[in-house]
């Protein structure tokens, strides 16, 4: 391999890093591939004590995550100052609150010229591409919501918790302001235009929220997975399975229609012990199937299904 394709392969994995001014400060941005012009974008955004890095690069550096990654711009948003070695803001500097930060997402689109974007979120980056959406509903074509909870009740004993269980970055305080977040009073007649995938670890602190959550929403446009063997961060303990369900999100969709599921394909003798729950989906999207061969997927109405994976 020449050395200016090593180098551009070096630059392809590590992304290209960009800083984004908003109404409310910079955001830390990278980018990964170029994609499709007329796709939308993949946006993540991260959750409490973590960036984009420790959130999402378990998944995304996933081998068979790599089949949709070379379709897609995959665009990973850091909260204000959580970026991989970001400068300790002063004393006294005003934190942006969750709602503002859900404010700064709409300068990202427009300084990449992405016209929509499939939103992944975990946790506080759940609840803020949740924000972006019912304000920006047409800048989002769907969105993949990991232990999120819409709700303010309970919040600082969450964000307690979390400082429990993680090991938090410096100066996470934005997360922790009181009245940081609000509640997006969701529900049937007030909900999400753009199919949804519910992520949850099975008896994870998030369940109850991320049920809650789906009894508000349209059952029609959405998908509730319940990962067993998951524990309270899917994206990093399950990645497989994750991969495995956004790749059938995404042909819900209508993109990659000829992707071959070859993973679920191969497992589909195996034991259900390593099973997920599926509850929802889209009137016209394509189910998890056992019987399914190759990415032919059979439409269905809702129900809950299990299957191996």
């Amino acid at each position: 391999m020449q050395d200016a394709e090593i180098a551009a392969r070096i630059l392809l994995d590590q992304g290209q890093e960009h800083r984004v001014e908003t109404p409310h400060g910079v955001l830390h941005v990278t980018v990964h591939g170029a994609g499709n012009a007329r796709r939308p974008a993949i946006l993540t955004f991260h959750d409490v004590g973590m960036d984009s890095k420790s959130c999402f690069s378990t998944l995304f550096k996933f081998e068979e995550m790599q089949e949709i990654v070379k379709n897609f711009t995959v665009v990973h948003v850091d909260a204000p100052g959580q970026e991989d070695g970001a400068a300790i803001y002063p004393a006294g500097y005003q934190y942006a609150s969750m709602d503002q930060v859900s404010e700064m997402l709409p300068a990202v689109l427009q300084y990449f010229n992405f016209r929509t974007i499939i939103g992944v979120g975990v946790g506080a980056g759940a609840y803020i591409l949740s924000k972006f959406t019912l304000s920006n509903p047409d800048a989002v074509e769907g969105l993949v919501l990991i232990n999120v909870d819409t709700n303010a009740r309970g919040w600082m004993d969450w964000a307690a918790q979390k400082v429990c269980q993680l090991h938090i970055k410096k100066e996470m305080h934005f997360f922790f302001l009181p009245y940081s977040r609000r509640d997006l009073n969701i529900e049937r007649n007030n909900t999400f235009k753009c199919p949804v995938m519910l992520v949850v670890g099975d008896q994870a602190p998030y369940e109850e929220a991320a049920v809650e959550c789906n009894s508000k929403l349209d059952p029609t446009t959405t998908s509730f997975l319940k990962m067993a063997d998951a524990g309270g961060m899917p994206q990093l303990t399950q990645p497989s399975k994750l991969t495995e369900a956004f790749k059938y999100f995404i042909q819900g969709m209508g993109y990659m229609a000829s992707s071959c599921m070859t993973r679920l394909s191969r497992s589909r003798t195996t034991s259900l012990s390593s099973s997920f729950s599926m509850e929802g989906s889209r009137s016209r999207s394509r189910t998890l199937s056992q019987g399914s061969q190759g990415g032919q997927l059979p439409p269905s109405p809702s129900h809950t299904m299990e299957v191996s994976c």
